[in-house]
């Protein structure tokens, strides 16, 4: 046993011993059990009242910006309103061939078919203009930012922790602020879009010129460029395809907020459709509403992929050929859009002709729920009171006769300690002795729950974690981020976030990768389940909830299927990539030493993409705490939920407050995560940019 075990056996002993104290002496500790009220500092009066003054002082510039941006708006409504529907099918087509080739042509078509011929076509042009808006305002807001973090090591040290602060704190949490700054209409959502989409930009701006290689800039110097030229003329070139996947993410980003920004909007747009019918409870509409964003995001997300991975260097003849290309296709929207003034079906599509499949999916999904209502509720049962109810308030509570069939007695907690004691002393007569005492820990936090174990054992347990993954800097950030969470008062709702996010990622994660793995080993199976995470990912997540919630009602158990269906979308995709893009060699090797395919599978591939997999599970949990916000309609009493509730209350504070509590939480699983990824590459000697 070298020293750093030893002193990890050490400190996680220690820890072992004193939340087992916590557990057995329970609330005769007082305030070491549970945190004091008093000691919560209210920072609702000091934040209300600062944000009144602001709003109050520079209120009059924000309706003026808010007056300024209502034109391109208006004017990007105008244009494309005025554009007949088969122009905009015939321009978006070849667009995507060209962005693409013919599989994306088609798709592009049918989308568009799809809008309009299922009577979305208003409202998907609605949406779009606040797209087309919002994406170029992002994208220059995020090249500007990011070109000075590139320039600036001090600027580039401020802004990275500020990204992570924006892109951690829920969207909900922006609402309140710029509704009270530039009051409702379309112009919120604007704002909200931009916000919400500009930090992908930032980031891939300063890895792309961070990533420029050093003799393509000495050559650029050498040939005599001016710093403006090296920059423009050397460095933008050649970033040029991290800058475009850039802005593919701002673009997906901005149109994730599309629903979101219906809320302060209130424009006849897709998102206020996805809304509206979701507050009638309409699953089918909601679900025929939501694939038109989820089908804009991917014709938009593989178009500017596609133009991301082209070569930066055409010929000349190449490029005559595509102003030849768009030349065609300018020629042949205008003839169409003539023949829409003579055709008015080319024009406007008939109402009569609207395919309208939702009463057969309303009536479908109320008899699959009729018919399967016993099993369903037996799942339900199942799951929560064997599963979520024992990790929340623990096998002391959750236990009873009415859920386990048994009290938990004297004699049910002895032959409890000793199902936990049996592996343990397995362990530590195999000589695994640190596996020992976690298997310990994970004992005493089964038999107390998250919600019942004493607030300074848990606090303890997380900043070990970072300790021991991160060193004494991330230990002390983490302890800074609990230290907030406790002194604001939400320590009760961060748990329970805790608690749905840790179950859900689990699940999620778990699933994930099984269905990614086998999808890097099936060709087909992988053909089948790329549509369906792409679907998944770009749906509005409200719309995720809606069957959950018709099938099994409010509650935890219905939160938690919506937060895994999301999250499992990176484990799942990060897991195929990582396994699908390693060294040739290095699996041509192991193939050529006679490796079965099991073997090649979990004592090569697996190793070897284990950077890509934690990015994997770091993106999981991402998902999952975003998700929170959403899951809080359906009753839980989380962070959400404190979110919801400011927003309705017109309370700054209190969804200030719970936002910055869900993104400490968020960077607190980011950064241990991360930490661990890396000690992990470093022991199996893996750089990063063999998953990358």
């Amino acid at each position: 046993m070298n020293g750093n075990t030893k002193q990890s056996l050490y400190i996680w002993s220690v820890v072992v011993a004193f939340t087992a104290i916590t557990v057995i002496l329970g609330d005769s500790l007082g305030m070491l059990s549970k945190y004091p009220e008093n000691l919560a500092l209210s920072l609702t009066e000091p934040l209300n009242n600062g944000m009144r003054w602001f709003v109050v002082t520079f209120g009059w510039l924000f309706k003026a910006i808010a007056w300024v941006f209502d034109w391109p708006i208006l004017f990007a409504k105008t244009v494309l309103h005025a554009v007949p529907w088969v122009a905009m099918l015939v321009l978006a087509t070849y667009a995507a061939y060209r962005a693409k080739g013919y599989g994306l042509a088609v798709f592009c078509a049918m989308s568009i078919l799809y809008m309009v011929t299922f009577g979305f076509w208003e409202q998907s042009l609605n949406s779009f203009s606040l797209v087309v808006v919002s994406i170029p305002l992002a994208v220059a807001i995020g090249f500007g930012i990011g070109t000075w973090g590139f320039m600036s090591e001090r600027a580039y040290r401020a802004i990275m922790p500020t990204l992570d602060l924006m892109q951690t704190v829920p969207a909900f949490a922006y609402l309140l602020p710029i509704l009270l700054l530039f009051g409702f209409g379309s112009t919120v959502g604007l704002v909200a879009s931009v916000l919400f989409a500009f930090p992908p930009m930032v980031r891939n701006t300063i890895i792309g010129l961070r990533g420029v290689p050093q003799p393509i800039i000495e050559s650029g110097i050498m040939s005599g460029a001016t710093p403006s030229q090296l920059f423009w003329s050397v460095r933008v070139p050649t970033a040029r395809r991290q800058l475009l996947l850039g802005i593919n993410q701002t673009t997906m980003a901005s149109l994730s907020m599309v629903v979101i920004a219906s809320i302060i909007g209130g424009t006849n747009d897709i998102g206020w459709q996805v809304l509206s019918t979701i507050r009638k409870a309409l699953f089918g509409e909601s679900i025929l509403a939501g694939i038109v964003i989820a089908l804009m995001a991917m014709i938009l997300d593989r178009m500017t992929s596609g133009f991301a991975m082209r070569s930066a260097s055409l010929d000349l003849a190449e490029k005559k050929r595509r102003q030849r290309g768009w030349l065609i296709c300018g020629g042949v929207v205008l003839m169409t859009a003539l023949m829409a003034h003579l055709i008015p079906i080319l024009s406007v599509w008939p109402k009569e002709l609207i395919i309208n499949p939702a009463p057969s999916m309303n009536a479908g999904l109320e008899w699959f729920f009729l018919e399967f209502r016993v099993v369903l509720d037996n799942i339900k049962q199942t799951a929560f009171f064997y599963l979520m109810l024992p990790i929340k308030i623990g096998l002391n509570q959750a236990i009873s006769p009415f859920s386990w069939g048994f009290s938990m007695t004297p004699l049910v907690t002895t032959v409890y300690v000793v199902l936990v004691a049996v592996p343990v002393a397995f362990m530590v007569i195999k000589g695994r002795y640190l596996l020992a005492v976690w298997a310990a820990l994970i004992g005493l936090l089964l038999y107390s729950g998250l919600q019942g174990v004493a607030w300074t054992a848990l606090c303890m347990i997380i900043i070990v974690i970072g300790w021991q993954t991160g060193g004494r800097s991330l230990a002390a950030w983490i302890a800074a981020g609990l230290a907030f969470i406790l002194l604001t008062g939400i320590w009760n709702p961060a748990v329970i976030s805790l608690y749905l996010c840790g179950v859900a990622v689990l699940i999620a994660f778990v699933l994930g990768s099984a269905i990614g793995i086998w999808a890097s080993e099936n060709d087909k199976v992988s053909v089948l389940v790329r549509p369906v995470i792409d679907t998944l990912q770009t749906m509005p997540l409200f719309v995720i909830l809606i069957p959950f919630v018709m099938i099994f009602k409010i509650g935890e158990f219905t939160a938690l299927l919506s937060i895994v269906i999301f999250a499992i979308v990176p484990a799942i995709r990060y897991t195929e990539h990582g396994l699908r893009n390693l060294s040739k060699e290095v699996v041509e090797a192991a193939t050529a030493i006679g490796s079965t395919r099991m073997q090649l599978l979990f004592q090569v591939k697996l190793p070897l993409a284990v950077p890509t997999i934690m990015l994997g599970l770091n993106q999981t949990i991402m998902f999952a705490i975003s998700m929170l916000v959403i899951t809080a309609l359906v009753g839980t009493d989380d962070l959400g939920q404190q979110i919801y509730i400011g927003l309705g209350d017109g309370d700054f504070a209190v969804g200030m407050t719970a936002g910055i509590g869900m993104a400490i939480i968020a960077m607190i699983a980011d950064r241990i995560t991360q930490s661990i990824s890396r000690k992990m590459q470093a022991k199996l000697g893996i750089r990063l940019e063999q998953g990358a």
